[in-house]
């Protein structure tokens, strides 16, 4: 590696190995250290100070004659890479020297040379760091001190303490893309740490009273802390951000297509993580579109023409949008499309912006820029207002479009207008039925998203027309189960929209395609905003709003409701000490983030709940739900059991009303509980609601999303766990410890195929709706690797064609990739069962010469149906029901034998017994041959010929080779009228002649050592992936 050009006075203790004959001006130095405490202290001192000498032992030093100082211009770990630094220099620079004619100028020549290709190569380099030299220097002690692959990424490094018990270990953390690492030497103790960001299951910040501040991880149990004096939050930020994104990766199979900076995991850096931060953050403040990114930030006041004075703030540029938020972003913030911006002004406010980065003063608002939209909906079909007929609280109702209008003459109105304090009290109070359409596209950012996007809606309802796929039948199955009570859900007007927008969102989108709930919440959404409206207000819901909340393993709400748990322990401490086990509050909440509390309260009380989540995202529903735990505590505190518990909060539900609702009774939601008004009275949606915010309003949106990150990796983890102890627990072959091992091998294995490219096989044909035990899935590269470490027989390892053959034999739907549930039907059955196993597996489509595997498409509901019917239908199979195995087929089937049994102690007895039953079947075929064709004298004596030919077993079982060739030889002799004839033979021929062999019984009966291979596994599995390259359509 060339360094930048450095003096030393003298160099350290060295060993010159070579110098240049010529010039003597570049000599090769090898640091040695005098004496074993020399080299403690200068190990212990190279770890602490960030030294580089005891990492780069080889140096080249340039020293200019009559001068004491030595120029350090190259280095490098190994003799081999600084030779090749040297050939470099000799073929590029030592030939340039002779045409100077002073030292001096040689010498300025060198540095000045060697700086600029460091400078260039920092431009180009794919590091952009901010200091590359520096960081040239710690990718060269992390790629010595941890031996990851090449191609792993290093991201930054920071110096840090690493705490074991109370003794700190002072050393470095290195953070690259897939693993965190750490590395202390310290007086002779070296201490390295490496772990991958899938395994941790808890990141946080802790402090406790050794220690003020510090980062804890957990993994496996295993507690582990680091604590440093500088940098703490910002290397807790990066590590939150790596494993945000292993997550994503790795678990959600997330490819980031439109994350240019995250997209090829070889080149991710801790400046391209800052700006994925920034711009996630950005999109989420403003409720922008994914494809949006932060492009610049500046400091900057914006004039209120409703406060009349400037506002402190930041204005945020992306490619399209232009946002302004006050400096505390409560007090306002507004947001500018760029489609609406007049032209000229528009030039003449970037103009503006160019020249007054400093102080960028705006004026906007005031103009009508953009239309409203339009607010016909299903509600206002089956439930028109009469404006001639005003009763009091269609009268109030009109007050409270009155305030709004009021809002917008002094606010604004549409994409523009400014967002305030009082745009949130007039929420809290309650949005008017006639505008609720236009404020939820208006506040969810669906406005955009629809002008952006004009006629998508249309396209995707005419391609999805008529499609048949499991999400297509689960919302016909659901259609009628939505708001059944409404009088718009009754009709087919309704029922025909619904089916339309969940078909199209699971046409645009088919990694969620359709998960229950979304019905409900597409069917309120559809009372109060049009049709196209109501399909991207579920799109700003499902993709952004509530990310990873509709999907088979709903992980957002289940991170919401560790979130909520959270902040019940914060907020609610003496619920907490009656209940320890806030578990039940968990699952009883998890209807109340799926569906934003529709499916527990009335129609005419949820909607309000809903304006105020379309406002304030999932900070609505939290504050909500404390403020119902709150109201009811004293009931909560005093219950015995988790249903009366739940009987308590129904009773409650029920109680809540909408004294304001315009709506009729035919609309309005019966109450369960209405019999009964002894538990609770009626309480009121809107004062429930101003209760949650005057009480919980304190919240910061911020608080939440960090709470999130860090109870994400928890609950993943939780998941996987739990629902691999229920995968390994139905299978009886293996205790659960050695199943749970196998397990946790495969998927190792596969994330190892994930780690480095974005294109495995795993990845391409990765399909989200697949049962869990078929998530995980390896192609036959990742395959041959692990089934060569965990073989039930030692026969195979990485180039072996056998494992081809296994791969192909258990990859039953031929797609490419094998599954955990494919995987480990390998290590179990009787005699019979192994021997099948490897019969087949000498037989199509596993011992073919070419079998062409296509990836996993979209599934057809009908050819999925007709699937699973067969396999209903299918009897299991039987021994009579394999095919017979032809004269190629067998003679295979005898070498693989042959390689099982080698290195076995009854070695030489296997072999004799293969060899003694080739040759009985041989002759049993060929004595069935004859009772079939008519005898003649000539063919008379071929049989006792042959026998006398035959040499004896002793001479055959010596050697695999040797019994090759003994088998090949009784081939010929026994069959030399024969060899126009395919001869072949069935499986119970050879099951029946084996049984006859005790030896090769007890070999296959004896139980495979699965601890030991577990074992053995876990040290050899090393995390580099497999360098052979086997075609899957190659020639056997």
């Amino acid at each position: 590696m060339l360094v930048r050009p450095d003096g030393l006075v003298s160099p350290l203790p060295s060993v010159c190995e070579w110098v240049n004959d010529d010039m003597e001006r570049l000599r090769v130095v090898k640091n040695i250290n005098v004496l074993y405490v020399t080299g403690l202290l200068v190990g212990t001192l190279d770890t602490v100070l960030d030294s580089t000498s005891k990492v780069a032992p080889y140096r080249i030093l340039h020293h200019t004659p009559d001068s004491q100082v030595y120029w350090s211009i190259a280095c490098g770990v190994t003799k081999e890479e600084i030779v090749q630094h040297w050939d470099w220099l000799q073929q590029t620079i030592m030939r340039t020297l002779s045409v100077f004619d002073s030292s001096e100028d040689i010498t300025s020549f060198v540095q000045g040379k060697i700086r600029g290709l460091i400078a260039e190569e920092g431009k180009t380099s794919l590091v952009l760091e901010e200091d590359p030299e520096k960081f040239r220097e710690a990718l060269l002690r992390f790629e010595k001190w941890f031996e990851l692959p090449p191609k792993e990424k290093l991201v930054t490094y920071y110096s840090c303490s690493y705490w074991k018990g109370k003794v700190p270990c002072q050393g470095w953390l290195y953070l690259s893309t897939n693993f965190m690492c750490f590395y202390s030497y310290l007086l002779g103790a070296e201490v390295k740490l490496i772990i991958s960001w899938d395994e941790i299951w808890r990141l946080e910040k802790t402090s406790n009273v050794i220690l003020t501040e510090s980062i804890h991880v957990l993994v496996h149990g295993e507690d582990h802390y680091f604590s440093m004096l500088m940098h703490l939050n910002e290397t807790f930020v990066i590590m939150e951000q790596l494993a945000d994104y292993s997550i994503k990766r790795l678990f959600d199979k997330e490819a980031f297509q439109r994350e240019p900076a995250l997209s090829d995991p070889l080149q991710i850096t801790k400046r391209g993580l800052e700006a994925h931060a920034k711009s996630e953050q950005f999109r989420t403040f403003f409720r922008l579109p994914k494809e949006e990114n932060l492009l610049e930030v500046h400091e900057s006041f914006l004039w209120v023409p409703f406060s009349h004075f400037n506002t402190l703030g930041k204005i945020c540029l992306s490619e399209s949008y232009l946002c302004f938020a006050s400096q505390d972003g409560s007090q306002c913030h507004v947001i500018i499309p760029m489609r609406e911006a007049i032209r000229g002004e528009c030039q003449s406010l970037i103009n503006h912006f160019d020249d007054n980065p400093e102080d960028v003063t705006l004026m906007v608002g005031q103009k009508d820029s953009s239309k409203a939209v339009s607010t016909e909906a299903l509600m206002t079909v089956f439930h028109p207002q009469d404006v001639e007929n005003l009763d009091p609280k269609m009268l109030k109702e009109k007050m409270k479009e009155q305030s709004w209008n009021i809002h917008f003459s002094e606010y604004g109105r549409g994409t523009s207008m400014f967002f305030t304090r009082k745009t949130r009290d007039l929420i809290v109070r309650g949005v008017p039925e006639a505008l609720r359409g236009e404020l939820w596209m208006l506040f969810s950012g669906a406005v955009n998203d629809m002008a952006t996007h004009p006629g998508y809606y249309s396209d995707l309802v005419e391609q999805s027309l008529g499609t048949s796929t499991l999400a297509t039948d689960e919302i016909e199955r659901d259609l009628h189960r939505s708001l059944p009570e409404h009088p718009a859900f009754q009709s087919d007007t309704g029922i025909s929209a619904l089916r339309r927008v969940l078909t199209a969102y699971a046409y645009r989108n088919p990694k969620i395609g359709y998960c229950q709930a979304m019905n409900i919440l597409t069917s309120v959404l559809l009372l109060y905003a049009k049709e196209e409206e109501a399909f991207w207000l579920l799109v700003a819901v499902c993709e952004r709003m509530l990310p990873d909340y509709f999907n088979r393993r709903i992980i957002g709400a289940l991170v919401d409701q560790a979130v909520f748990e959270d902040l019940i322990r914060e907020h609610l401490p003496q619920l907490v000490e009656n209940m320890t086990d806030l578990s039940f509050f968990s699952s009883v909440s998890l209807s109340w983030f799926l569906t934003l509390f529709i499916s527990v309260l009335p129609i005419e009380s949820a909607v309000n709940v809903v304006d105020c989540f379309f406002y304030d995202g999932i900070k609505a529903i939290l504050q909500l739900g404390l403020a119902v735990l709150d109201y009811n505590m004293g009931a909560l505190i005093s219950c015995h059991d988790d249903a009366e518990a739940v009987t308590i909060l129904n009773k409650f539900f029920d109680s809540v009303t909408n004294k304001d609702s315009p709506l009729p009774s035919t609309v309005q939601q019966a109450s369960v509980g209405s019999n009964d008004k002894t538990s609770h009275l009626n309480v009121d949606i809107s004062e429930l609601i101003r209760e949650a915010y005057e009480k919980y309003g304190n919240i910061r949106s911020e608080e939440i999303e960090s709470s999130r990150k860090r109870n994400k990796l928890h609950v993943i983890q939780t998941l996987e766990d739990t629902t691999k102890q229920n995968v390994v627990s139905g299978q009886v072959r293996f205790s659960a410890s050695h199943l749970d091992g196998l397990y946790n091998l495969f998927k190792r294995q596969h994330f190892l195929c994930c780690y480095w490219t974005m294109k495995s096989p795993a990845l391409l044909h990765h399909d989200p709706s697949l049962a869990y035990l078929e998530q995980y899935q390896l192609g036959f590269q990742q395959f041959s690797v692990l089934f060569s470490l965990l073989e039930p027989w030692a026969f195979c390892n990485v180039k072996s064609a056998v494992s081809l053959w296994v791969f192909r034999l258990i990859d039953e739907n031929q797609d490419g990739l094998v599954n955990f549930k494919e995987f480990y039907t390998l290590y179990s059955g009787s005699f019979t069962n192994k021997l099948k196993f490897l019969f087949k597996l000498h037989l199509p489509p596993a011992y073919s010469l070419y079998v062409k595997l296509t990836g996993r498409g979209k599934v057809d509901l009908q050819a999925y149906l007709k699937q699973w019917q067969n396999e209903i239908l299918k009897k299991e199979e039987t021994i009579k029901d394999l095919p017979r195995i032809n004269q190629t087929q067998f003679i295979q089937f005898s070498k693989t034998l042959y390689n099982i049994f080698h290195g076995d102690p009854e070695e030489e007895s296997l072999y004799r017994a293969v060899a003694h039953v080739t040759s009985l079947l041989l002759r049993m075929e060929e004595v069935g041959r004859r009772l079939q064709e008519p005898s003649s004298p000539s063919e008379s004596t071929k049989p006792a010929a042959a026998d006398e030919e035959e040499p004896s077993t002793e001479e055959t079982a010596t050697t695999p080779e040797s019994s090759d060739t003994s088998s090949s030889r009784n081939s010929q002799d026994a069959g030399t009228d024969l060899t126009e004839i395919e001869w072949s033979f069935s499986f119970e021929q050879v099951l029946a002649s084996l049984l006859n062999e005790p030896t090769v019984v007890r070999f296959f009966e004896r139980p495979v050592d699965v601890q030991t291979k577990l074992g053995q596994a876990r040290v050899s599995h090393s995390i580099v992936p497999a360098s052979h390259k086997y075609d899957l359509n190659e020639d056997v």
